[in-house]
Order: structure tokens, then sequence, then C-alpha cells
């Protein structure tokens, strides 16, 4: 049923969450899994300022990929830099470059405030994606 899993991860708690659930999945169906973290910049001064720095996406990708290795699932991770509110864009984006089945995320990420005042990252992808979204809380 699905083949292609996209685990947008984001640093959270409930981010952290979703790792044990996409595993679980991976493994019933036989499913690659593909860690996605996006980075977002901003523009300050005519400079990009980072958001998120670029060392330390990738030791959570890294991380995330361990933790699912060790539970015997194949998986792969990416570090994709948009400008702010970009996000859920590129995960949608990424899930159909992809090919994903499954989109499998959190409810709510970093910017728990801010998704409150300008709707979620979370809502964003499920509006926007062909493929069926899971939300673990």
């Amino acid at each position: 049923m699905f083949e292609r899993i996209l685990l947008a991860v984001d640093g959270s708690e409930h981010s952290a969450l979703t790792v044990p659930v996409a595993a679980d999945l991976a493994k019933k169906y036989g499913a690659t899994v593909t860690v996605l973290h996006v980075r977002e910049f901003t523009k300050r001064f005519g400079a990009d300022v980072e958001i998120d720095p670029e060392n330390e996406s990738q030791a959570f990708v890294d991380r995330v990929l361990a933790e699912l290795r060790g539970e015997g699932v194949d998986a792969r991770g990416e570090v994709r830099r948009v400008p702010a509110g970009q996000v859920p864009r590129e995960i949608v984006d990424v899930a159909g470059d992809e090919e994903a089945g499954l989109i499998v995320m959190g409810t709510r990420g970093r910017t728990e405030w801010q998704s409150l005042l300008v709707g979620g990252v979370a809502h964003k992808v499920m509006a926007h994606a062909t493929c069926p979204v899971l939300l673990v809380r």
C-alpha cells in the first residue's frame, strides 16, 4: 500500500513522536522512508539569515536515520533550505518528487504560537498534498 513514506521532521517534541510511527508503518508495508527536514531562511538587510543552522539540521536528520535504520528500516535523509513560510510547499513538492504514498508528520512544530496565527504547516500540507497525510500527536 505504502511503498514510499515521507517523514517530515523539524526537531520538535511532536516531530520526535513521528519516528516510531513511520518505522512501524515502513516495517509493516516494506516501505522506504525519506526523512525530510526543511530549513528556513529570511532576508535581513539584503542578506540571508538562517533560522535553522545547517549543521544542527543535518545532525538531527542523521539521528532520525540512525533510529530508523536501527529498527531495520530502509531510510535516507534530506535537508532542504527554503525562504521563511515555504515549508509546507516544500514538503508537498518533495512528496511528489519522491512519489510518496504517505506523508507522516507531527501536528505542531517548533513554531506553535505562529501556527495559531497564520495557519500551521500540517494544515497546509494536508490541504495541498496529493497523497494521504498521517498527523501524529
